[in-house]
């Protein structure tokens, strides 16, 4: 695991020091070593730096960059089956010097050029120059687990695992793309491929971006995607077969996740996810498998007695560390550092305290993260479903009225008679999805801002629509339709987004098991049937789970990885709120409606909770740009 970056100037204008700095500002994704490799390579300064977080074979042979025959590689994340890979590159007669992934990835480029992302199971983001080629490659994983910026304007490439390492080429441009601005407030994320800046993009999930070092012309290419194989014919098996093989898949991913020449750890919060994982790896092994797990003193958010309760049965050996208000003040001026795009989700402060107390014992830990996308896990798709089917009851020339909201006003009228809580808002939705499909109901359920409410809060507002490439046909399966939307939007670009910094953050790497893609694969190919069943949501990965852990145990509501951040924002946080989200200061920086920011922050500190996500997402945004914008 490691933090890269590098440019390719093709002014000829950078230097060693130059791509020193860019390197050195991810030395938390990786304290243990640094490489750089500065070289003019067809008329092109090329830059590759590396810092390293050692995980396999420690010593000085796992040093990057690394190269061989005139191929150089950098390279962030893990490749599982790299002994595989290996065995099968020794038949062709390769060598070895080191037992590390890096050496087997670029001999495996050597062998098979970049389809040798084919062999590769892990999570990755890889940079491969190639003297003979004069080319460039920049291939990120198929699920987005790890992440891979690219900038270019005006003769200048550069590429880095996070944005901060661009701030330091001094011809990099930190202008605002207002597109993503609107983007953010809209979904709490900036998806992929677009970021915060201009010319500045994200390097999508599954796809490898080619650059000529002759004509600088640049190509990219998808190599895989989640939706094919929801394409594909279903598996004809039994529910029998298919809880079997999924198990079977399942627990191959997680031993794959668990080599490691360093302490191996697992985030367990007691839901179906984590519990799962953590009962596949504990089944075998006579050590105890190290579990962590975040509390509150507020049961509306407390999951920690839940894991416990789990970690008792399986024998884990568990800490538990119950968050205060002090944890909270002391990682939440951190958090525009530790995340340089704006980013809206309010988990990241649970999120980066477990990290911080697993990386008191360990330097990697699991987490089961995609579970919920994969299996069909959130409320929302069985509220989709419902919604739909309710909807189509109504006459056609009703749902235009009430889509165009005259019904909905009435309605809202009796609801707030009856005193319910944000009905205006809570209408305006509900008349808004209308006559949708699933997918555009996918696009609009989860936003904080409708586009609507940002023409009022943005002062340039713009209308990019969420990039999802998403052609399933509209006679395929609802469920279906709507996991693969979530897999490739909200799954790469907010949760694994959310992992990977709080956990790097601290020098921790984080894996995840039930991103495997060959269960992935196995996964979308099975009835929409067996991941909701009758209501009941993630039934096949329940099914399995209950035969580790007694259903009694797991048996509870499913919760959020949350936090009390909101009820804080009017107490202990509420001066961050006055500063930020101050007036003046807004007016200066002419990006908002300042009176639709002050009434937003005002309704939220009268109690109006309906208010919450959109004033988080306003101080996060501040904070964001009085650092990096």
């Amino acid at each position: 695991m490691c933090g890269i970056a590098g440019f390719l100037d093709f002014r000829s204008k950078s230097d060693a020091d130059i791509l020193e700095n860019m390197t050195d500002a991810l030395q938390h994704r990786g304290p243990d070593d640094s490489g750089y490799s500065f070289k003019d390579v067809a008329s092109v300064q090329v830059g590759f730096g590396q810092r390293r977080l050692s995980i396999l074979d420690l010593s000085q042979k796992g040093h990057q960059p690394m190269s061989f025959n005139g191929q150089t590689i950098i390279y962030n994340g893990e490749v599982y089956n790299f002994v595989e890979i290996r065995d099968e590159l020794l038949k062709y007669g390769y060598k070895f010097d080191s037992d590390t992934d890096t050496e087997v990835i670029l001999k495996a480029y050597h062998k098979w050029g970049v389809e040798m992302v084919d062999h590769l199971n892990g999570m990755f983001a890889i940079v491969i120059l190639d003297e003979e080629k004069n080319t460039v490659t920049l291939i990120r994983d198929r699920a987005g687990v790890k992440p891979l910026y690219w900038y270019y304007k005006e003769d200048l490439f550069l590429f880095a695992s996070e944005l901060k390492s661009f701030h330091q080429h001094p011809s990099f441009e930190n202008t605002l793309n207002l597109d993503s601005v609107a983007l953010y407030f809209q979904h709490g994320y900036i998806p992929q491929p677009h970021s915060v800046y201009n010319n500045t993009y994200k390097l999508k999930a599954g796809h490898f971006l080619r650059i000529d070092l002759m004509d600088q012309n640049i190509y990219e290419h998808k190599y895989w995607d989640i939706e094919d194989y929801y394409k594909k014919p279903k598996h004809k098996i039994d529910r029998v077969e298919a809880i079997s093989e999924t198990e079977k898949l399942l627990k191959t991913a997680c031993d794959y996740r668990m080599v490691a020449d360093v302490p191996v750890g697992v985030f367990l919060s007691g839901g179906y996810d984590s519990s799962v994982v953590t009962a596949m790896l504990q089944k075998d092994r006579t050590d105890r498998i190290k579990t962590f797990t975040i509390g509150f003193n507020d049961p509306k958010y407390n999951e920690a007695e839940h894991a416990q309760a789990v970690a008792d049965h399986l024998n884990t050996n568990h800490t538990e560390y119950i968050c205060t208000k002090d944890d909270v003040l002391g990682i939440f001026p951190t958090l525009a550092g530790i995340w340089d795009e704006p980013f809206g989700d309010p988990s990241v402060i649970p999120t980066t305290l477990v990290s911080q107390v697993a990386r008191r014992d360990v330097t990697v830990s699991l987490s089961a993260d995609g579970g919920d996308e994969l299996f069909g896990g959130y409320n929302k798709y069985t509220s989709i479903r419902k919604k739909i089917s309710f909807y189509n009851k109504f006459p056609g020339f009703t749902k235009d009225i009430l889509g165009k909201g005259m019904q909905s006003k009435m309605i809202q009228k009796w609801a707030n008679l009856l005193g319910l809580k944000n009905s205006d808002t809570r209408m305006d939705r509900w008349a808004l999805l209308i006559g949708m499909n699933e997918v555009e109901m996918m696009k609009n359920i989860a936003n904080v801002f409708t586009r609507e409410e940002c023409i009022k809060l943005l002062v340039n507002e713009k209308h990019t629509e969420l990039e999802t490439n998403f052609d399933i046909k509209p006679d395929f399966d609802q469920i279906d339709n709507i996991l693969a939307i979530d897999y490739k939007t909200y799954q790469s670009d907010n949760i694994l987004t959310k992992v990977d910094r709080a956990t790097m953050s601290v020098s921790l790497e984080g894996r995840e098991p039930l991103l495997d893609y060959k269960l992935a694969e196995f996964v979308t190919r099975l009835s929409s049937d067996l991941k909701i069943n009758n209501g009941e949501k993630k039934y096949l990965l329940k099914e399995i789970t209950h035969k580790y852990i007694p259903e009694s145990i797991m048996r509870r509501p499913k919760m959020g990885f949350g936090a009390p951040i909101f009820e804080w924002l009017r107490t202990d946080l509420k001066s961050y709120l006055m500063h930020y989200l101050d007036p003046q200061r807004l007016c200066e920086a002419g990006i908002f409606n300042v009176h639709e920011v002050i009434s937003i922050r005002d309704a939220f500190l009268n109690g109006n909770d309906g208010y919450s996500n959109k004033i988080w997402l306003l101080l996060l945004f501040e904070m964001w740009r009085e650092k990096w914008g």
